[in-house]
């Protein structure tokens, strides 16, 4: 079966679609009851629709989406408590076989970003390598505060694409 946003009910769109941006199920919701057309019958469709929301949703509403991602190689990974996709994820970029050494790296970036910047360091890691995704930790940390609120914000909806592209490519409904 296809996925047709704009045939859904809300029940069914938002446990879909839900989860696509990080423990904020809010945006789904918003996206559904603004009204959802047949542009949004497609990944990048859905995609706009949802990036619209958040945009639009101001600054408080979107360090919140921000302040809902785990650290990268963090305590989360580590105790087993990532959602589903953000195992998937960091999975995939070698995160969960890093070295004491490479363990000990990502820890001090991540206390260090998130106290200069209030919110997890992010990066939609696919395609990443571990030690490639140290390198722009490293490079990044060093933004200003209105620098990288904006390119976290952009790796946020970046990783909400690749999740709907995923979620669009799946033949179950359920």
């Amino acid at each position: 079966m296809t996925v047709v946003p704009s045939q859904m009910e809300r029940d069914a769109f938002v446990a879909r679609f839900g989860g696509v941006y990080e423990q904020s199920p809010w945006i789904a919701e918003q996206v559904f009851d603004t009204g959802i057309t047949r542009l949004a019958d497609s990944a990048l469709g859905l995609s706009q629709a949802m990036v619209d929301i958040v945009e639009q949703s101001g600054r408080e509403p979107q360090l919140a989406l921000l302040c809902a991602h785990p650290d990268l190689a963090g305590r989360l990974a580590v105790s087993g408590e990532l959602t589903k996709a953000s195992l998937a994820e960091q999975s995939a970029a070698g995160l969960d076989q890093c070295t004491t050494e490479q363990y000990g790296a990502f820890t001090d970036l991540n206390e260090r970003y998130t106290r200069k910047f209030g919110f997890p360091f992010i990066l939609a890691v696919r395609g990443y390598h571990r030690d490639e995704i140290l390198e722009c930790f490293q490079r990044r940390v060093d933004n200003d505060v209105d620098m990288e609120f904006d390119e976290a914000l952009g790796q946020v909806h970046r990783i909400a694409r690749l999740r709907l592209e995923a979620l669009f490519t799946e033949t179950d409904l359920s």
